[in-house]
């Protein structure tokens, strides 16, 4: 899978997950703009399934609001099926499922 060793979960509960991203030399990394490479949007969604263990079927709305790069923290809540994505106390990204 292309999120193998993306990220490493630093902590998690039914609610919230913490995950620090890797470096630049991940592939998905090196693929979305090489010379300045971020974490592709769509990407979070395959993180929330990953680390809370749920099928998403459907992506009701979507917003990116910042980009996140390589070596970053990522701070996901959720509440139900809303999603919020934290990154150095700014929120990045919000989702509805």
């Amino acid at each position: 899978m292309f999120i193998d060793n993306l990220y490493t979960v630093e902590y998690k509960d039914e609610n919230k997950a913490i995950v620090k991203l890797s470096d630049v030399n991940h592939p998905v990394f090196k693929a979305h703009f090489p010379q300045m490479p971020i974490l592709p949007g769509f990407v979070n969604f395959e993180i929330v399934s990953d680390v809370f263990n749920i099928k998403i079927t459907k992506i009701k709305k979507a917003k990116f609001l910042k980009t996140a790069r390589p070596n970053q923290t990522l701070i996901y809540e959720r509440d139900n099926n809303k999603f919020k994505v934290f990154c150095d106390n700014e929120e990045i990204a919000n989702f509805i499922l």
